[in-house]
């Protein structure tokens, strides 16, 4: 997994990879947006979502430490064991949005992650483990900076390569049509 020496060598991959990752959207249809396609398990939308309920999560576990109420991860309504009903919750929350709607969320929640890391950690709170209890709420006793990276940086890139698939085989389910 790749690692940072500071905050803001976090903050700077944190841009960088939310700029290309959200770039492949620029040129998707608004019809398209809920377009499912074999060999890829998420439309583009559901993309999107997926990015948008992570980041506001993390944002939701600092807001409730902040206030002193203990933070259930990964949501008080999901255990780690059903990821896959966390997504559907993410999809189900967004599905009215148009893609526009969903690229401004995202632009608008990356910013506040940014935000987040710059305004509320310490270099030694971000990269040593224990700097937050919701960051230590699982038996994996991560750092602040590790689960902020899995749920922004690792994701952009593995999606982007998603979004690049399927952008790949609508242009040939639509050659062949």
């Amino acid at each position: 997994m790749q690692e940072y020496k500071n905050k803001q060598e976090l903050v700077d991959e944190i841009s960088k990879r939310a700029k290309l990752f959200i770039d492949e959207f620029s040129d998707i249809p608004e019809v398209d947006k809920n377009k499912l396609i074999e060999g890829v398990e998420r439309t583009p939308a559901q993309m999107i979502a997926y990015q948008l309920g992570w980041i506001n999560l993390i944002l939701y576990w600092e807001q409730q430490e902040q206030q002193g109420i203990t933070v259930k991860t990964p949501h008080p309504n999901y255990k780690w064991n059903n990821l896959g009903g966390l997504y559907e919750g993410f999809y189900k929350r967004y599905e009215e949005h148009s893609l526009q709607e969903l690229c401004s969320m995202f632009q608008e929640s990356e910013q506040q992650i940014i935000q987040l890391i710059e305004n509320n950690f310490t270099n030694s709170e971000l990269f040593h483990p224990g700097g937050r209890k919701w960051a230590s709420s699982t038996s994996v006793n991560w750092p602040i900076w590790k689960w902020i990276h899995i749920n922004t940086v690792a994701p952009f890139k593995s999606f982007r390569t998603k979004i690049r698939k399927w952008k790949k085989l609508t242009s040939v389910e639509n050659d062949n049509a």
